[in-house]
């Protein structure tokens, strides 16, 4: 597979070779570069994948060519493709601003569905993500962005913690907001599944940037949106 990519690497760049002044002059040889690199960088190397289930099936003293675990190998490099898909994106470039907007008091989006893998267990790890911001100068982002934030950065090997700073920066830097607060509660597999064996057991952790870390009053307001929209 190694010496196959590297073959068709070295074709695409002769090719680009070739036709460099045509392409260079309406600027396309610069895109495909770029569209190829990106596509390198997504590549997951499917075969190293398949031979670690293998492993891990005879490891845990199991035949991984009898009938049911057969197609296994296969089924989780799909299914790597679309639980750590967010490994290569960047969350930040999914972030862009409506025109006209003026609104300059709290946005709260919350419950967004989170699903994520710690990466001390590689055990997943399920809950949910609030997110609230007070725009600056109108710079304000369409709401199925914050969510897609949250999903490219849950696609990948994280620690909660991590994570909720991870979101909060993304916004900050980009939007750059007068204060930006993200929570993220979730229910730990490793927590309930092995080790101290406790289901039901939520972590909460949070980051609170900007007016919200500043100022008690609108701290206080935002959290009080998330409690009363939740009965309490």
């Amino acid at each position: 597979m190694v010496n196959y990519l590297a073959r068709l690497e070295s074709l695409f760049y002769l090719t680009i070779c070739a036709y460099s002044d045509t392409m260079l002059r309406y600027n396309f040889g610069k895109k495909i570069t770029e569209i190829f690199v990106n596509w390198k960088e997504k590549f997951m190397d499917k075969e190293k994948i398949e031979k670690a289930v293998k492993l891990f099936l005879e490891g845990i003293g199991e035949d991984p060519n009898r009938e049911g675990l057969r197609e296994t190998p296969s089924r989780v490099v799909r299914m790597c493709e679309d639980l750590f898909g967010g490994s290569k994106e960047k969350a930040s470039k999914v972030l862009t601003t409506l025109e006209g907007e003026k609104h300059d008091e709290i946005i709260f989006l919350k419950d967004i569905p989170l699903y994520s893998f710690c990466e001390h267990h590689i055990l997943p790890f399920i809950g949910k993500a609030h997110i609230a911001y007070i725009p600056r100068g109108g710079r304000v982002t369409g709401l199925s962005k914050l969510a897609r934030v949250v999903d490219i950065l849950s696609k990948r090997l994280q620690v909660q913690e991590r994570l909720t700073t991870q979101i909060a920066d993304v916004i900050n830097d980009i939007l750059r907001p007068r204060g930006v607060m993200v929570i993220i509660e979730a229910e730990h597999l490793c927590m309930s599944m092995r080790g101290v064996k406790k289901p039901g057991t939520v972590t909460v952790t949070s980051v609170v940037r900007g007016l919200f870390r500043e100022n008690p009053a609108t701290r206080a307001e935002a959290i009080s949106l998330l409690q009363r929209e939740r009965g309490k």
